[in-house]
């Protein structure tokens, strides 16, 4: 097939071939494959965005408690300290902000954007929707921003993983991170290897972050992360827009972050039995819950 690839060389020998960004590549993919028009594929994409604004936009204008009262109201408390003066920059705080608000909204039975993950759904939604406000960028940019992040999840799910069962937080957040730092660049005018190293680069920061929830709930320390992540993807991206590359290839770097995964003790991967879960409040956290919900150990 002419617009399928396995690689991010490939991706970029397609880009450079036709002269085309990574969303377009990604597009013609989705039309190729997956044996739907165009029209209908950009549609899709389209009601993605909805509902990913959506979930921004709840999050950030109402206190989404989640059943466990573990979270809810810390993203609506962060965005508006970002009117302040924060050391992370207005923007920056917002995105977080924003990339907290989806998760809140995912612990609290909301509708979210599985983006690559419901645990990593805050990253990418928050950071484009709250960033394009002050870039003034279209639906149409940020759609093709999700093409491009589309494509960079991919490639980590066919030769890594996006799982925290399969290979801890980096696996989720980190490839959010990832995704979104690619996306950031190509709306900005970035080449398509800028995109990649802007991935690259998002990945190795947190290359080996163990998946440790809380009781086993997708909140803590999940929603931080996903704050942080957005600062990741903010900061690779600006890296890789004014010239930095990363010196490890991005196939290379994807490899070694599922190398080091695989290597992660079972207990950090998800489980919910090492790390922060396994802190004695971590412990008294869970067995709370498992006294409101009438379990039995």
């Amino acid at each position: 097939m002419a617009y399928d690839f396995e690689t991010g060389a490939e991706l970029i020998k397609l880009c450079e071939k036709e002269d085309i960004k990574i969303s377009e590549v990604m597009l013609r993919r989705e039309t190729e494959i997956g044996d739907m028009t165009r029209e209908k594929a950009v549609a899709e994409m389209r009601l993605n965005l909805k509902v990913m604004r959506e979930s921004v936009n709840k999050g950030l204008t109402t206190k989404v408690e989640s059943v466990s009262r573990l979270s809810g109201g810390e993203a609506m408390n962060l965005y508006r300290y970002g009117d302040l003066d924060p050391f992370s920059g207005h923007e920056t705080c917002h995105a977080a902000a924003a990339a907290m608000a989806v998760v809140e909204v995912n612990a609290s039975m909301g509708r979210i954007v599985a983006a690559p993950t419901a645990g990593a759904s805050g990253i990418l939604p928050g950071v484009l929707i709250e960033t394009s406000l002050s870039r003034g960028w279209t639906d149409e940019q940020l759609i093709e921003g999700l093409f491009s992040a589309g494509a960079v999840g991919m490639l980590f799910a066919k030769n890594a993983s996006i799982s925290g069962a399969a290979a801890g937080c980096q696996a989720e957040t980190g490839v959010a991170a990832a995704m979104t730092a690619a996306a950031l660049v190509e709306i900005s005018g970035g080449t398509p290897m800028q995109c990649l190293d802007a991935a690259a680069i998002a990945i190795k920061n947190i290359e080996g972050l163990v998946c440790d929830p809380v009781a086993g709930l997708v909140e803590c320390p999940c929603i931080k992360r996903n704050g942080m992540g957005a600062a990741n993807a903010l900061l690779s991206a600006d890296m890789a827009l004014c010239g930095i590359t990363s010196l490890i290839p991005f196939d290379e770097v994807v490899s070694s972050m599922y190398a080091v995964g695989r290597e992660i003790r079972p207990e950090y991967r998800e489980t919910a039995k090492g790390g922060l879960a396994a802190t004695p409040t971590g412990r008294q956290i869970a067995a709370n819950i498992k006294r409101m919900s009438g379990q039995r150990d």
